[in-house]
């Protein structure tokens, strides 16, 4: 292995962070772009293939391309002649609202084990979309043809459509995740769904446990046990062993169980991580102390992690996506804050360093591996 790339969006531009397997030195550039980049990403397929998601409110969505590690960059939308989806009602059959395109907060792509790479990108409203060089934008429109899309609500940062899993074991199982509409599965490659929210409350909703309406924040997999899910909603943390299909809350021990994001350890299973913040209103850490808290037995006890992290007077928020881990042994942990800190652990969350400071809000953090 020869390092690690962290690539980040931020409300004023990307920015892409190199560093050897040592992890001490960092390598900063950017700011790339201009506008709001809600995401960056990496194909699996090939580390130095990114995208990266750039949004302003001058301005339509623009996708991006790199084939270098994010040292050229190309627009990605007119590769195929076309600029996106429209911000018009869509109008195929059985839609059931007026639907208006705003943004893309997630950009997916299909796993190697799937065959050719796939771009799947989940934006607001809620809606899931292909990208490929043959067909460019199609959307999957049997997700928002799904019977529940009446229980479909914005949440804070509106009706978005931000986690898009793969699983790697079965090719066409696909996740999307929906604030505020919950979890939804589909086994034919996003053709058909169903919601897989069983087992999960929300004291906001008149029904005690309704087939949608949760308003989940993040979801994470580990690729080597992929029917076992993690979530952070708002005001839970859940564990399913079954795909989906049942949820059990395991956030007993935790400081707050109100937070956005969740990750899993690189090589552990088992090993979870969340940022808890003190409420819905009150979106810093409790006590005004940093904390990054984890569990090793998939969520039934939780510790927190305190070392080099700001532990008084700290009033910032680690937003879903800004929460990562690398793939290197140990395995490296980072998190970005809406303050314009980026941190890294080299040992799994034991100790913490600060290795960029002053950044633009942060909006999401990916760590790629590099061969």
């Amino acid at each position: 292995m020869t390092g690690v790339r962290l690539l980040v969006g931020t409300r004023k531009g990307a920015f892409v962070l190199e560093a050897g397997p040592d992890r001490r030195r960092w390598r900063v550039r950017g700011p790339l772009f201009g506008g709001e980049v809600f995401c960056v990403h990496a194909s699996p397929h090939d580390p130095d293939r990114l995208y990266a998601a750039v949004w302003s409110p001058w301005s339509e969505v623009v996708l991006q391309r790199s084939s270098d590690g994010g040292r050229i960059w190309e627009v990605f939308n007119n590769a195929f002649g076309y600029e996106g989806p429209t911000t018009a009602h869509q109008g195929f059959s059985g839609d059931p609202t007026p639907w208006q395109f705003k943004r893309v907060w997630r950009l997916a792509s299909t796993p190697p084990a799937w065959g050719p790479e796939v771009v799947f990108a989940g934006v607001e409203d809620a809606a899931l979309f292909r990208l490929s060089e043959e067909d460019g934008w199609s959307e999957m429109q049997g997700l928002r043809c799904h019977p529940t899309h009446e229980r479909w609500m914005p949440g804070a940062g509106g009706l978005c459509l931000h986690t898009v899993l793969f699983d790697p074991t079965r090719p066409g199982r696909v996740y999307a995740a929906i604030s505020a509409a919950g979890v939804f599965r589909s086994d034919d490659g996003g053709h058909t769904w169903k919601a897989a929210n069983k087992g999960l409350s929300a004291k906001y909703l008149p029904e005690e446990q309704p087939e949608a309406g949760y308003c989940v924040h993040k979801v994470a997999m580990h690729p080597e046990r992929p029917h076992v899910l993690f979530m952070q909603k708002h005001y839970g943390v859940y564990r399913s062993d079954d795909a989906g299909e049942s949820w059990r809350a395991i956030d007993a021990g935790l400081p707050s169980n109100f937070g956005f994001p969740v990750v899993v350890h690189a090589h552990e299973p088992d090993t979870v991580y969340v940022v808890p913040i003190t409420s819905d209103e009150q979106h810093y850490p409790p006590a005004g102390a940093l904390r990054v808290w984890r569990s090793r037995d998939g969520g039934e006890t939780w510790a927190p992690l305190t070392r080099g992290l700001p532990d008084r007077r700290c009033y910032v928020n680690v937003l879903r996506d800004a929460l990562a881990t690398d793939q290197l042994d140990p395995c490296g942990v980072y998190l970005g804050t809406t303050g314009g800190q980026l941190f890294a652990s080299a040992d799994a969350g034991e100790s913490w360093r600060a290795i960029a400071s002053y950044l633009p809000p942060v909006l999401s953090v990916e760590a790629v591996t590099l061969p």
